[in-house]
């Protein structure tokens, strides 16, 4: 007996020694096919080789492939554990030929294969052409020497394969195998075909015409090859069992869950190890290609298969969380063939503990809800729809898994009731979301996702894509087209651009579709919270809704922002480590050049607190540690000591980034739905170029990474040394030089003042050096002083005080047009003329309002420096009539 995986390696190398190029599994998620939740067969990955669209450096191909069929057209979910070999996840051996070789070849390489390689009787092969296929009905003769009665024509579209109604085709050639009388079932095309003694071990795919519109129109100048067997069904047969469960892997599988639930694998509880070793290898797989659980999209379709398998384990009677303990048996079988299995293990451990720990509570609820409702039904008996719908809105309980639980009851579900009861609910929230005052132009927005749903997200796996056009929206408005130099917003059902959102700014770059349609995308955002706008300028062609396109984000741009979305992350944990606890982020802008980051903190950094900070967050970019991603519950996530970040909502389950490491574990935990680097040096480079305030206790750092840092500090380098040029010294003088040329220009400055006080002062003029004149029997020196500084006012006032010995000083001092006043009374004149009353004379002279201070010393000022002159003279007429009332 040959182990599954001796299998596909033994596949692998038989094609690989015929010229093949053995090419690696692609990823579940497709990367050419907008339209596929999921790789749900070998040729997907070569769809464009085939349709002409790209070319690869061979023209032969082989490859074991990772499928899934859990969703839509190709949905086996709910027959999984029931059937001998039906399953979520599975590989499909290929080998392909691109215009190389044709039908003879592809039997022939496929023969040889199976009777001379693996062995298998002759007698119990079967093959099924075309029934218009007599090209490979002779072949068969000629290579195999099969019987007629032992090639049987089939008439149906089972043996003619299209990608779809325009494209490649043709006729099919499968191989069944016999599995022996004791087994029911006929042969294909018979009427007890549907048995399980004949089965489909391969799928020869001849692909020689193309059509459109459904309707054959040419042939294909290049015929090609497109096989597909599935490991499964053939490791069943080279190990000699009828079920794709008793083969080695699955026999691991289910042992292993047999072991810790303690039930028998053969007994009651077969079904339920046969989901749960199927469902694990889909999670397990899923998870590693990058897909987590969520509400809709690829993360749904996961959700349904990890809960579908942890009800079963509820059922086996395991008391704690299940599926992540079975993760070391799935990486043992299989981790050999596909190692991001292990690389992926804790994400997929962590994953399935988190979600199984979660539904347990859910599924409790809706187990209780369901037993009351179906306390006093008889088989064949259906649940009401609203009862399926009152589970799966209050307590999570998906449709799905009602009915399933029913199943074993002989019970079923009213869907008719449960769709309408979800319209109604629908019909509701569109009510309530209109009554709560959001804008009428805004309605666009939930008609579309209304009428398409949320678009998915996957750009958290890299920057292109393809997706369909879901809705064009131009002025407001939906339309059907878009055409040259139209501005419109385009949805599609799935994009790799990040709508702005938690302070990152959405993404830009193109889009274009095989018509000749280019459209720049110069932002995204997310309308309704679940929405990816692209507001695009279409450059060339048109676009219709429903098209195929491909999207590209600008990955540069891309790049420089998630090195400053992840910077922030290090810069809050930086500034809670060296200002404390209270620190907490109050808002941020994520940019391609920079970043800003509002937190909260009572005074101004200091300079050493600075430094601090970038030396603790690039310490962290050179140690160049893997930044995680986990999906947890808000409140889990909260009670590990993930922070929540400002202005981000979050929903019943949150995306948890760590990055590096610190005393106690990961030095930054945060929850973001954000776009990030995958590890910290590719951040490169950190530098804070300013901090500021922004409101009472609230403070912002602006900074720079990257490419950006490196060139700001080499502007500041090169400034430095122009500085130093000019200073005729090094850069490492000039701080010196420069604090001695500041102290010599003080050193001037104070000389240039004395020398002004002593010509304003010191009698200029002969009338000056005469002294002061008498105003009413009182002595006065006034004087209108250009170019004096209006703070040495004061000082000149006492100084004159002092000369007069009994008197009244006023001086005006003008500066760039405006006059300065102050007025000062020796203290034996106080009790007749008051300083105050004075300045106030003066400023209202020279324009201004009000002047204050002391009866012996005051000060005050106005616009109108010309009127210098008129000023003193109001002192001098305020000096008259205060005489002559004292």
């Amino acid at each position: 007996m040959s182990s599954t995986n001796d299998i596909r390696r033994s596949f692998l190398d038989h094609f690989g020694r015929e010229g093949h190029q053995i090419v690696p599994s692609a990823p579940l998620v497709p990367q050419n096919d907008p339209t596929l939740m999921f790789v749900n067969a070998g040729m997907v990955p070569f769809k464009n080789v085939f349709t002409g669209l790209e070319t690869r450096p061979y023209t032969t191909a082989t490859s074991s492939q990772k499928c899934v069929r859990a969703g839509g057209k190709h949905n086996d979910l709910d027959n999984v554990g029931y059937t001998a070999r039906h399953h979520t996840f599975f590989e499909m051996l290929g080998n392909f030929s691109f215009g190389d070789y044709f039908k003879e070849r592809a039997i022939s390489l496929a023969w040889d294969l199976l009777t001379k390689e693996w062995g298998l009787p002759a007698d119990r092969l079967t093959a099924t052409v075309y029934h218009t296929d007599d090209d490979a009905f002779e072949l068969w003769k000629k290579i195999a020497g099969l019987p007629e009665s032992r090639i049987i024509r089939i008439p149906t579209k089972d043996n003619f394969w299209a990608m779809g109604d325009n494209g490649p085709c043709g006729p099919c050639s499968e191989i069944f195998y016999d599995h022996g009388e004791h087994i029911p079932g006929g042969p294909p095309g018979s009427p007890d075909e549907d048995g399980d003694r004949f089965v489909e071990i391969w799928n020869l795919v001849f692909m020689q015409y193309e059509q459109e519109n459904n309707e054959i129109v040419r042939d294909l100048p290049k015929p090609s090859i497109d096989t597909g067997m599935g490991l499964e069904r053939i490791a069943a047969v080279l190990q000699g069992v009828h079920d794709n469960y008793d083969t080695d892997t699955f026999k691991a599988l289910i042992a292993a869950s047999s072991e810790l639930t303690k039930s028998d694998p053969a007994g009651p509880g077969k079904a339920s190890h046969r989901v749960i070793a199927d469902h694990l290898r889909a999670s397990g797989f899923l998870i590693a290609d990058g897909v987590l659980p969520a509400n809709e999209g690829r993360g749904y379709v996961l959700r349904r298969i990890m809960r579908r398998a942890m009800r079963h384990a509820h059922l086996l009677g395991a008391a704690e969380p299940l599926m992540h303990r079975l993760v070391p048996e799935l990486v043992s079988e299989m981790g050999g063939a596909f190692p991001e299995l292990v690389r992926a293990q804790p994400l997929i451990v962590e994953t399935l503990q988190s979600e199984e720990t979660r539904f347990r509570q859910t599924l409790a609820n809706g187990l209780k809800l369901l037993d009351e409702a179906t306390g006093g039904m008889n088989k064949g008996d259906t649940l009401p729809g609203a009862v399926a719908f009152k589970l799966y809105d209050t307590f999570g309980f998906p449709y799905d898994l009602t009915e399933d639980a029913l199943r074993a009851q002989g019970l079923a579900v009213d869907r008719a009731g449960f769709d309408y009861a979800m319209a109604e609910q629908k019909a509701q929230a569109r009510a309530a979301w209109k009554g709560s005052g959001a804008k009428a132009s805004e309605d666009v927005w939930f008609d579309i996702a209304e009428d398409q749903g949320s678009t998915e997200f996957t750009g958290y796996a890299g920057t292109e894509g393809e997706g369909v056009i879901t809705a064009i929206v131009k002025d407001g408005a939906r339309v059907d087209t878009a055409n040259a130099g139209d501005d419109v917003i385009l949805l599609t059902n799935q994009t790799p651009f990040y709508g702005e959102s938690g302070g990152q700014m959405g993404d830009a770059g193109k889009i274009s579709g095989d018509n000749g349609f280019e459209a720049d995308v110069a932002d995204t955002s997310k309308p309704l919270g679940r929405l990816h706008a692209h507001q695009a300028t279409v450059k060339a062609g048109s676009v219709k809704v429903g098209d195929a396109v491909k999207l590209v984000v600008d990955a540069e741009r891309r790049n420089r922002i998630r090195a400053n979305h992840s910077a922030t992350h290090l810069v809050h944990a930086a500034l809670r480590h060296r200002l404390g606890g209270h620190v907490t982020q109050k808002g941020s802008l994520v940019a391609p050049d920079r970043f800003r980051f509002d937190f909260s903190h009572p005074k101004a950094l200091s300079a050493e607190d600075i430094e601090a900070v970038e030396t603790e967050v690039n310490a962290h970019i050179r140690e160049n540690q893997q930044v995680t991603t986990r999906l947890m519950s808000h409140a889990d996530a909260i009670d590990a000591g993930a922070v929540a970040l400002f202005g981000e909502k979050y929903g019943d389950e949150v995306r948890v980034l760590s990055m590096g490491s610190g005393d106690e574990g990961n030095y930054s935990v945060e929850l973001c739905g954000g776009t990030h680097v995958n590890a910290l040096g590719d951040i490169q480079l950190f530098k804070i170029v300013s901090e500021s305030a922004v409101s009472s206790g609230v403070r912002r750092i602006e900074a720079l990474t990257g490419e950006a840092a490196r060139r700001w500090l080499l502007d500041r380098d090169n400034r430095l040394r122009e500085a130093a040029a000019t200073l005729k010294a090094s850069p490492d003088e000039v701080p010196a030089r420069v604090a001695a040329l500041i102290e010599e220009r003080r050193r001037l400055e104070r000389e240039l003042a004395e020398a002004k006080k002593a010509l304003a002062m010191g009698g200029g003029t002969a009338k000056e050096a005469a002294g002061p004149e008498q105003v009413a029997g009182t002595a006065f020196i006034g004087q209108v002083l250009d170019g004096i500084d209006p703070k040495q006012l004061r000082g000149l006032v006492d100084e004159a005080k002092g000369r007069v010995g009994s008197g009244v000083v006023a001086l005006v001092a003008v500066n760039e047009g405006r006059a300065s006043v102050a007025a000062g009374v020796t203290d034996d004149l106080t009790s007749r003329f008051n300083a105050v009353d004075l300045v106030r004379a003066a400023v209202a002279a020279l324009g201004g309002q009000g002047g204050g201070g002391r009866p012996d010393m005051a000060q005050g000022g106005g616009p109108d420096g010309s009127k210098g002159e008129e000023a003193l003279a109001a002192v001098r007429e305020t000096i008259t009539k205060e005489a002559v009332t004292a």
